[in-house]
């Protein structure tokens, strides 16, 4: 549990530590920089994996680092981290969408069950509703940003993409967050904890929380 507990706060550390040495990569055009954000994000994907251990994942994180040695020193260090924005946010659009096919649990209702310790069969409708809702409205909204970091990737100069996918992204996806909060706060105001508490619990919901309700 320990374990567990202290691989989802170093994933959060690395999440947040990226769009910075990102961006910092993009201003600078420090190829070495550009291999350490990539390599930060190749520690997200295999964190889990590397804590078990695995020696496959020890073993793929090692030729991954071998492999950005080499391209820091290339012309092309940057463009692991133009393609990582819209394919990422996008994978992450595409786990919100799917989950809204029939006969699925809108994954913004697993992860209300999950924090509040309510299935979402035994919500109210309306709160089964709205959480339907804000699923649609996260897989538009990060449809849209996958979109835009493409576009900024292929027509923008480095350092004004990075303004938009390396910190526009996070303050759009922030601000949508706290604005949903707060909305969600007025309309259902005895259910769910504070803000703090919320930010709290969704650090604790593990991979197999995340793979279930995926799947």
């Amino acid at each position: 549990m320990a374990r567990g507990m202290a691989a989802a706060w170093l994933r959060i550390v690395l999440m947040v530590a990226y769009p910075l040495i990102a961006h910092a990569a993009a201003a600078t055009g420090n190829g070495w920089l550009a291999a350490l954000a990539a390599f930060d994000i190749a520690l997200v994907v295999l964190l889990e994996a590397l804590v078990q251990p695995r020696a496959g994942a020890w073993l793929l994180l090692a030729g991954l680092a071998s492999a950005l040695v080499w391209l820091a020193q290339t012309p092309h260090a940057l463009l692991p981290l133009l393609l990582a924005p819209p394919v990422f946010v996008g994978m992450v659009a595409w786990a919100f969408a799917r989950t809204l096919r029939a006969g699925r649990i809108p994954l913004v209702g697993r992860i209300a069950g999950a924090i509040d310790g309510i299935p979402w069969q035994r919500m109210e409708p309306e709160v089964r509703r709205y959480t339907r809702q804000v699923t649609w409205a996260w897989a538009v909204l990060l449809g849209v940003l996958a979109c835009a970091d493409l576009a900024f990737a292929v027509l923008a100069p480095p350092l004004q993409w990075s303004w938009f996918a390396n910190i526009g992204d996070y303050l759009v996806i922030g601000g949508f967050m706290l604005c949903e909060f707060g909305y969600r706060r007025l309309r259902f105001p005895r259910r769910g904890p504070g803000l703090g508490g919320f930010l709290r619990r969704m650090a604790t919901l593990g991979p197999a929380f995340w793979r279930e309700a995926l799947r």
